[in-house]
């Protein structure tokens, strides 16, 4: 009996740590405590692509190891090879919107550095937000002040998951929700500042804008976007999608049509990717 217990035990332990044995947790890339990242690893990783992702929470809340976030995205892309990345960034109200965008360029920079120990490859690099995670992603592929651009041009490409939140003078001149007064007040030059549409230029990556069709003003802004970005020569499309806000980010990663045309952008952005992919249905 005793040594059935014993070896339940070490059983245990063994599945316990074996099943963490390929995530790491909480690396940080910053001295704030809330500058944290978790890199979950393929099986086998050699030059694996990189999908970076930025969970969202109104500016205020949230984190990178949510359900949402992580549990769909990691079943499906790391099981085909990916490396998956999910971080945490400072939060209102200690840390404004703009340096929290800061943090995403901070938390990417140190991807592309550390990629190799992870068997990745930081030149096939994929940025991802949901929400306001979403919105800081746009401004750090669109405002050349936050990130480095030898840096910017390993990364192929970004999908900003219904961000709602690209023009943020035109939110903050019409009626709007007052979680956006806590996050952006009444200045219009910081309002801005935050608005990617602003910062949109000719060098900025491609970008897919994924809106949802139940909500009021996230296909608007989404379409302002991508047809601005187009007249810069941009490569920017938009996807609408008939889900909500939170499946939009939730249901990503299982089988779906939905999920389809997520891969059929980033198989878009470089062909390298295919081998990482489902193969495309007809």
């Amino acid at each position: 009996m005793k040594l059935a217990i014993l070896f339940s035990c070490i059983f245990g332990f063994f599945l316990a740590t074996h099943s963490q044995a390929n995530t790491l947790t909480d690396l940080p890339y910053g001295e704030a405590k809330e500058q944290k990242l978790d890199v979950y690893l393929p099986a086998k990783s050699l030059n694996s692509p990189i999908l970076f992702m930025v969970h969202g929470g109104a500016w205020r809340i949230g984190d990178k190891q949510n359900r949402s976030v992580v549990k769909a995205k990691v079943q499906r892309w790391v099981k085909q090879g990916w490396v998956f990345v999910s971080i945490n960034y400072r939060m209102l109200p200690k840390t404004d919107p703009y340096r929290q965008a800061g943090d995403v360029a901070k938390a990417l920079a140190y991807v592309q550095a550390h990629s190799a120990e992870w068997g990745a490859d930081p030149g096939k690099l994929v940025v991802m937000g949901h929400s306001a995670g979403a919105h800081l992603v746009s401004l750090v592929l669109t405002d050349a002040a936050l990130y480095d651009a030898e840096a910017m041009k390993q990364i192929q490409g970004g999908i900003l998951l219904d961000s709602a939140a690209l023009d943020i003078t035109k939110i903050m001149s019409e009626k709007h929700p007052r979680l956006y007064d806590r996050a952006f007040g009444k200045d219009p030059v910081y309002w801005r500042k935050n608005s990617a549409i602003e910062h949109l230029h000719s060098k900025v990556k491609p970008m897919l804008a994924v809106c949802s069709t139940q909500r009021d003003n996230s296909c608007a802004q989404a379409s302002a976007f991508v047809k601005k970005a187009r007249t810069l020569r941009v490569e920017a499309q938009q996807l609408d999608v008939d889900l909500s806000h939170t499946q939009i980010n939730a249901n990503l990663g299982n089988d779906s049509h939905y999920t389809e045309n997520i891969e059929e952008f980033i198989r878009s952005l470089d062909p390298r990717f295919k081998d990482f992919l489902a193969p495309a249905t007809q």
